[in-house]
């Protein structure tokens, strides 16, 4: 969080002081810092740079156009996984080209639009996903680039809510049943078989899944290879994890040792697929104090910001740390849980921590909430969302506003017969 520090006793974003964007935006907000980002995006493609990897920004994790368009401009593709974030990403000027297309469940439209666009690659996940990316194509007088994505039961060790390389887990076809499958799919009409993916999970902070992983898809290669099969392609997903709390990640420099080691001499064109890495540490969410609640068993500190508007606390029992926007010297501290005003007892965004006597007003910050903050936020007891912010330097902008409750309103339509 090198980006977020204190400057005469008060919280910045770079060089924007965030009492000052709270003042015109009010709370609870979002605010990134577009040098986090551009450092986050820089240091990875550094340590891949002597393999030639392609790296495409997983839009789930963040999908405003102005993130989106930060990471564009230093060169990211995109990685999507609906129709929805394929506009996004386009919309903000990555080529269709450099555009890779996931998930598990992809609809007829959504395939036929992105052949329409011409995106780069499909990643496929099951022999029906297959059969209709062929006749679609077909249809259209086009051919689809498609890579299989293998499910290597592969355990990421990580939550058990966002792993995605078990054989258990509903991504991806079985390893041992890939090469039956790529022979399929290497005869059907409207199809390019170029390659292979995979994707075992998020916020890993071991190597040793990784290359377990990595290995095994290796193998796999020169299996298909020795069948006779072209592999152009290696897609080696995403899951590379941050700091939170505590938490010692592989460093970019590490985990491309480990893609050296077991892709580097396949002679393969090399793709990956980071969200979190290049967004979590570039964000905050900032709140204001309501109420201070002190009872016999917790002291609770009832912020504006809730549940609806950053949910990992509540859905993956994610910890994060807490920065006030008056900077307190050590030692004054008490322990406190932070919670929202949403009605329901999971609504805790921090269960416990140790902060200062607090007022009504104060403004806090929730640290790392760049990724899986407001992309997964919603308007849940009738609340607005939360708009979000990007300071660069001494500047900052609005790049989603807060909605009016009339446009949530607005948005109702009430039956004739009412």
């Amino acid at each position: 969080m090198k980006y977020f520090n204190y400057r005469n006793g008060h919280l910045f974003a770079e060089e924007v002081g965030i009492a000052q964007i709270a003042d015109r935006v009010g709370t609870p907000f979002f605010c990134y810092s577009s040098s986090a980002l551009e450092k986050q995006y820089d240091s990875l493609n550094t340590a891949l740079h002597p393999l030639n990897a392609n790296i495409c920004y997983a839009v789930k994790a963040n999908s405003n156009q102005a993130v989106i368009k930060t990471l564009a401009a230093r060169g990211s593709g995109a990685d999507v996984v609906s129709k929805g974030e394929l506009l996004r990403a386009l919309a903000a000027g990555i080529p269709a080209h450099q555009i890779v297309f996931s998930g598990v469940g992809k609809t007829a439209e959504e395939i036929h639009f992105a052949l329409t666009e011409r995106i780069g690659q499909f990643n496929v996940e099951s022999l029906p996903e297959l059969e209709l990316i062929s006749n679609i194509a077909s249809k259209m007088g086009s051919v689809a680039p498609v890579a299989l994505r293998v499910n290597p039961d592969v355990d990421a060790e990580t939550h058990e809510k966002i792993s995605t390389g078990r054989k258990t887990d509903k991504f991806g076809i079985d390893i041992e049943d890939t090469p039956e499958l790529y022979g399929r799919a290497t005869k059907m009409s409207g199809l390019k078989t170029v390659g292979l993916a995979i994707h075992i999970g998020s916020q890993l902070t071991s190597l040793k899944p990784f290359r377990y992983a990595f290995e095994r898809l290796s193998k796999l290669v020169q299996v298909l290879r020795t069948s006779g099969h072209s592999v152009t392609h290696v897609d080696l997903g995403g899951g590379l994890g941050v700091n939170y709390i505590d938490e010692t990640p592989p460093t970019p420099m590490s985990y491309a040792k480990v893609i050296n080691e077991t892709i580097g001499g396949l002679d393969v064109e090399i793709t990956v697929e980071p969200g979190r890495f290049l967004v979590a540490n570039a964000g905050i969410l900032v709140s204001k104090v309501i109420f201070i609640k002190e009872t016999a068993v917790h002291r609770f500190v009832i912020v504006d910001a809730a549940m609806n508007d950053f949910i990992r606390p509540t859905l993956y029992d994610a910890e994060h740390c807490i920065l006030c926007e008056k900077e307190v010297s050590q030692g004054v501290a008490r322990p406190a849980q932070i919670v929202g005003p949403v009605c329901e007892t999971g609504d805790i965004l921090v269960r416990e921590v140790h902060l200062p006597n607090l007022t009504s007003h104060d403004l806090i910050a929730l640290c790392s909430a760049g990724a899986y903050g407001a992309v997964m936020g919603s308007s849940y007891n009738t609340r607005l969302p939360t708009p979000e912010v990007l300071v660069k330097d001494q500047e900052f902008s609005i790049i989603r506003p807060r909605p009016t409750y009339s446009h949530i309103l607005s948005l109702d339509r009430i039956p004739s017969w009412l």
